[in-house]
């Protein structure tokens, strides 16, 4: 994605995970904020860690300082495994996470995902709450009416970005506002946007920017 890409080969429950890097924009050599984590859609419908939304969703990370990782699904291109329906696959997550930003050194994260991707992700949330380390969450059209998608952390509503098309025929709107209602949690709509976000990745991006810019 830039000159500072770099690819990685992590381990996984399933084996190897293929996975990239890439770095923070950071003013003069300042730290980075932390570590996304972004997951990519479904595996067994082309998902893969470059789909372009997922890219997109790499590039608004970086613009704000965070270090992007993205990874490839076990079964999907170098990295071992067969689909596993999201059990595994939030197992593959949790797995990235501790190699990229290991719990022993306190490092700030971030997760992402969209469609599949942001189902297996409220799962990780879920597990990796209770640690204090999650800064920030971005779930784009969530996979609501296909999965059993986890609720958010009512503590960490004021820190997740769920972003849906209003024309999104893969998910429908009113799958995520079900699932969304009874946490009270916002969602922002985007009018007459379909699942991939065709011509309007410019804007996908802004709105995460924006969100991450406003969480500090």
């Amino acid at each position: 994605m830039n000159a500072q890409t770099e690819r990685l080969t992590l381990q996984g429950p399933a084996g190897a995970i293929e996975a990239v890097r890439d770095a923070a924009t950071t003013p003069d050599g300042a730290a980075p904020r932390g570590v996304a984590i972004i997951a990519h859609p479904h595996p067994l419908f082309g998902g893969t860690m470059d789909n372009k939304v997922v890219q997109t969703l790499a590039r608004a990370f970086v613009q704000c300082g965070w270090t992007a990782v993205r990874f490839n699904f076990r079964g999907v291109g170098g990295t071992a495994g067969v689909h596993d329906e999201g059990r595994g696959e939030r197992d593959d997550l949790l797995a990235v996470v501790e190699q990229v930003a290991p719990a022993a050194e306190g490092q700030r994260i971030a997760l992402a995902g969209f469609s599949f991707g942001a189902f297996v992700t409220s799962h990780a949330l879920a597990e990796l709450w209770p640690q204090g380390r999650v800064d920030q969450t971005v779930l784009v059209g969530t996979a609501a009416s296909r999965f059993n998608v986890a609720p958010v952390p009512t503590d960490a509503h004021a820190r997740t970005l769920v972003l849906h098309g209003e024309a999104d025929d893969t998910v429908p709107l009113a799958a995520v506002m079900d699932w969304a209602r009874p946490q009270i949690l916002p969602v922002t709509v985007i009018p007459a946007v379909g699942h991939f976000f065709h011509g309007q990745l410019p804007l996908l991006k802004t709105l995460v920017v924006r969100h991450l810019q406003a969480g500090g």
